[in-house]
């Protein structure tokens, strides 16, 4: 990047979005509406910046970040815990619209995040609806709950719930089915990573739809990204234990569910699973050395547009 051209931080609030530019200090608003963002656009496509950073805030960030990707706009969407641990490490601790942007400005100027490749509408439509399914299953577990200890007027009322929750979950998995029936691409990487003893649909969808990078990174990255790569505790002569944290939880509660199945159904990670197992690992560590093998096995086979089977993948995947 330029060292010369700027670096660009938006926060983005749901009436308005603050900018702050570094390293000559601007700071100015725009509403958060089309009109704002053109304007926006056109203001930064005269400012040239280096980098466009902004937080993932639920979702109030995809307009705005799908209006500067249009213009060709080096934008970029991060993590927001690692700007606030950024801001802590600068001893930012005060936290308002302008300061936010102020820090994610300057996070961008001295961290320099990669861009990546942004989802498009079509991916950004099926995290919707995945998100949707978790929602509909999460009320569907509650109100499973509660119906064992229901009296019988209620549990009635909850049965008749239940029922209606079932039906929509299968309207959702039809949905999304479809979504992936119509797009060649999905289609293709969807039947590629589901030839994975273990990677079933659900899996399937939420790596497509949560992890647009994978097959782009190397087995690190990709690892780091997802949040199953092991992080040294180390401190002078001390040697701590290697945790996993951080990365995208909803993509690794999912590749931990594939990875439960894998260990029983994948002769690859199986025999890695009980190798570890033997060698006295605790079952907790074993199985998120599983969860990062089997990603990188995914990241290389969407890499390659290459399907499970033997005997090259499972070649591939011993030398993981």
């Amino acid at each position: 990047m330029n060292a010369d051209r700027p670096y660009v931080g938006i926060d983005v609030a749901k009436a308005h979005l603050d900018i702050a530019v570094r390293p000559d200090g601007m700071q100015w608003s725009v509403v958060n509406d089309e009109e704002g963002f053109g304007t926006l656009v056109s203001q930064l496509q005269e400012l040239g910046p280096a980098l466009v950073v902004l937080e993932a805030t639920g979702g109030l960030e995809l307009a705005v970040t799908a209006a500067l990707a249009a213009a060709e706009l080096p934008v970029v969407v991060v993590n927001p815990r690692q700007v606030r641990e950024f801001a802590r490490a600068t001893g930012r601790l005060a936290k308002t619209d302008r300061l936010d942007a102020q820090v994610i400005a300057h996070f961008g100027e001295a961290i320099k995040p990669m861009l990546r490749p942004l989802p498009d509408p079509e991916t950004q439509a099926l995290a919707e609806q995945l998100t949707r399914r978790r929602q509909v299953v999460a009320m569907l577990t509650a109100e499973k709950n509660r119906l064992h200890t229901a009296r019988p007027p209620v549990r009635q009322e909850i049965s008749k719930h239940i029922a209606w929750l079932q039906k929509s979950l299968k309207k959702v998995d039809t949905d999304l089915g479809d979504a992936l029936r119509h797009s060649p691409l999905w289609r293709e990487q969807d039947n590629l990573l589901q030839s994975v003893p273990g990677v079933g649909p659900v899996v399937s969808l939420t790596l497509l739809a949560e992890l647009p990078e994978l097959g782009t990174l190397d087995r690190w990255q990709i690892a780091s990204l997802v949040g199953v790569a092991p992080l040294n505790r180390d401190s002078g002569t001390f040697r701590g234990h290697r945790t996993v944290w951080g990365g995208r939880p909803r993509v690794r509660a999912a590749l931990y569910m594939g990875t439960l199945a894998a260990t029983r159904f994948n002769p690859v990670i199986k025999a890695f699973y009980h190798r570890l197992l033997a060698a006295g690992k605790p079952t907790k560590v074993a199985l998120t050395a599983c969860m990062r093998k089997l990603l990188v096995i995914l990241n290389i086979m969407v890499k390659r547009g290459t399907r499970w089977g033997p005997p090259h993948m499972q070649t591939t995947a011993l030398l993981v």
